[in-house]
């Protein structure tokens, strides 16, 4: 969402902080001088170099030689305060790195935020090549086995969900229920290769106390690492580690 789509619903007066904010998310984004920063975010030129110049100054972007716009440290130091403030990454890490041993594949861990993927922690594999993931990325929820297995529960969303990923093949829709249904069954969900050519993944539910899926856990490896039958018997051993997650997080079931 841009400025000009935020400003009707805003309280009076957060315009200008809404503009920021769409600021940051633009370079975040990808935007890295004026020209790109106000056709990301339909700010006008001079408004959004004012507010750039502000945001400079406070330390939220970095700015060199008048372009080459970044993310500056103080978002670094907030996204690390964030990260320690949520427990989900610190109470999960141990299980992460163990499994990681374990597979020698990539480790992730995942929530839902603002209807993506949102990756938590990221343990690299020791053999394949190196996948596009990373902590703060986000993916889609139906085109990753780490997504699939966050929305196990969510039966009545799947085919809105499916369809608001996949704008031009809506034809498909049956074959992905059919497989949600069995991952909800089984309790686990996989990649097969439909997020990135050649990598495979499978992933399982994290629940808290109330037995709600708050997260999920999930091994990555490029296909030769990832045939079928070694997709099967992974499933037991992510799940294994999501329910020793899960009852860190209070989770009796």
């Amino acid at each position: 969402m841009n400025a000009r789509d935020a400003e009707p619903s805003l309280p009076s007066g957060t315009q200008t902080l809404a503009r920021g904010l769409d600021i940051i998310r633009a370079v975040a984004e990808g935007a890295r001088d004026l020209r790109s920063v106000a056709e990301a975010t339909g700010i006008g030129r001079s408004t959004a170099h004012r507010l750039v110049q502000l945001l400079d100054r406070y330390g939220y972007l970095r700015v060199a030689g008048g372009r080459d716009y970044a993310l500056g440290p103080a978002l670094i130091e907030f996204g690390f305060q964030a990260l320690h403030q949520n427990p989900l990454p610190v109470v999960a890490r141990p299980v992460l790195e163990e499994l990681a041993e374990k597979v020698q594949d990539t480790v992730h861990l995942a929530i839902v935020d603002g209807g993506e993927v949102l990756y938590l922690d990221k343990i690299e594999g020791t053999r394949g090549a190196e996948m596009r993931s990373r902590i703060g990325h986000r993916m889609p929820l139906t085109r990753t086995g780490i997504g699939k297995a966050l929305i196990l529960d969510r039966d009545s969303d799947w085919q809105r969900l499916y369809e608001a990923e996949r704008s031009g093949d809506p034809g498909r829709v049956e074959e992905f229920l059919r497989r949600m249904h069995e991952y909800s069954r089984h309790g686990a969900a996989m990649d097969l290769e439909e997020n990135e050519p050649g990598i495979r993944c499978v992933a399982a539910p994290i629940r808290d106390a109330g037995a709600s899926i708050v997260a999920a856990v999930s091994v990555s490896a490029t296909k030769p690492f990832m045939p079928a039958q070694r997709m099967r018997g992974l499933v037991p051993v992510v799940q294994k580690a999501a329910r020793s997650i899960s009852r860190s997080l209070g989770f009796a079931g």
